[in-house]
């Protein structure tokens, strides 16, 4: 079981995230370097289409979005958690 946290932008997102990336990026490196963030990334369009985390535990994920700089600052207009079960092809 895996944890996605989704994001959806608030209006233009290109211009409000840059001033919040570093302490958001920092934040996203001690996720990572504790084994709860497996990935993240913007989609195609982030401004319509937003962007994703992939964590480990919801706790993880909830931890990671509630005081994240980006929601705080209004970059981020909403955000929510999906339960995503793991199914390899072989």
């Amino acid at each position: 079981m895996r944890f996605v946290l989704f994001y959806e932008s608030a209006d233009d997102v290109l211009t409000k995230a840059p001033p919040h990336f570093p302490a958001d990026s920092a934040r996203l490196d001690e996720f990572h370097r504790a084994g709860t963030l497996l990935m993240m990334g913007p989609f195609g369009n982030p401004q319509s289409e937003g962007s994703m985390s992939i964590f480990i535990t919801r706790d993880a994920a909830e931890e990671f979005a509630r005081p994240d700089p980006f929601v705080f600052s209004g970059v981020i207009r909403n955000w929510y958690i999906r339960e995503s079960d793991e199914a390899l092809q072989p």
